[in-house]
């Protein structure tokens, strides 16, 4: 009996579902890369972790800058990351049986991007602190190597200029200088009656200037046994004092704004960088994974026999 030529498979129907076999998602390999990824990033970043200790010695004066530490562990990990989803994607491109090297590129592609899903995931929530015992190397390695980013842009922010917090009052000179000049001559109450003056003075209504200077002229007298005049020409040398350190203050503030602005922006970039290396790194390893036709067809006849 002749076959219908409705049944019969036309050559342009063959062609379509070929091309639709070789394109179809094979899931099990992007899971199979993604763990294989996972696990020699975390083998890449303990190495890197020895490597650092062993750097490290017991004289302060022998360990390299800390700058140096933190920009070698941020080379690390990115080279590492690059290093793990070039394995990650060979493994995924060969698992995933696609003989065309563009399908199995994807596949690496798509272990990279579940990679880094996971170490996200792992690096933001709870979960990675669940996972105790054994695993508790691993968590921590991931999370440190993760938080490089941050801590570097931090180390940065430090290192260029003082933290906003640790800019100095610009009344606190003032007011020790006026403890000190009057201790031992009058009480405790007229010293912080002194002090109090003073800081009203400066940090008091500007339209109550006159008056706040012509009291605090008569603390300081009282408080040190001295004329008013002369009370009155310190008085004018704190005002000095206090103006040259607030524009200090001013100009290290802003260093450290800029400084924490500039360093931000320069993690941000690396990491988008590091995140292109990565995924240009799965891609390549599943193009270079992806089996042959001829070694496909050898290993279905090696299965029939």
């Amino acid at each position: 009996m002749a076959a219908s030529p409705i049944l019969s498979p036309t050559p342009a129907a063959s062609a379509d579902v070929r091309t639709v076999l070789l394109h179809q998602v094979s899931w099990g390999a992007i899971f199979a890369g993604a763990v294989t990824a996972l696990v020699s990033q975390v083998i890449l970043n303990m190495v890197g972790v020895g490597v650092g200790l062993s750097s490290v010695g017991a004289h302060a004066a022998d360990n390299p800058a800390a700058s140096t530490l933190s920009l070698g562990a941020g080379l690390w990990f990115v080279a590492s990351g690059v290093v793990a989803a070039l394995a990650g994607g060979l493994i995924a491109g060969r698992l995933s049986g696609k003989p065309v090297a563009g399908a199995a590129g994807l596949h690496g592609l798509v272990s990279w991007a579940v990679t880094t899903l996971v170490v996200l995931y792992l690096l933001t929530s709870a979960a990675g602190g669940l996972i105790g015992g054994a695993f508790s190397g691993v968590t921590s390695t991931l999370g440190g190597a993760g938080s490089l980013v941050g801590g570097t842009v931090q180390t940065a922010a430090q290192a260029a200029a003082p933290s906003l917090s640790k800019i100095a009052n610009p009344l606190d000179g003032i007011e020790q200088t006026v403890r000190q000049q009057a201790a031992g001559q009058d009480p405790q109450a007229a010293r912080d009656a002194a002090v109090a003056a003073i800081r009203a003075l400066f940090t008091g209504d500007p339209a109550q200037k006159a008056e706040a200077e012509t009291r605090a002229a008569d603390a300081l007298a009282k408080a040190q046994g001295i004329p008013a005049e002369q009370a009155k020409a310190q008085i004018q040398d704190y005002r000095k004092q206090y103006d040259a350190a607030v524009a200090s203050a001013k100009q290290k503030a802003e260093a450290a704004a800029l400084a924490t602005k500039s360093a931000a922006t320069q993690g941000a970039f690396y990491g988008a960088l590091a995140l292109i290396l990565g995924a240009l790194a799965g891609f390549l390893g599943g193009r270079l994974g992806a089996p042959k036709p001829d070694t496909l067809v050898a290993g279905y006849d090696a299965r029939r026999a």
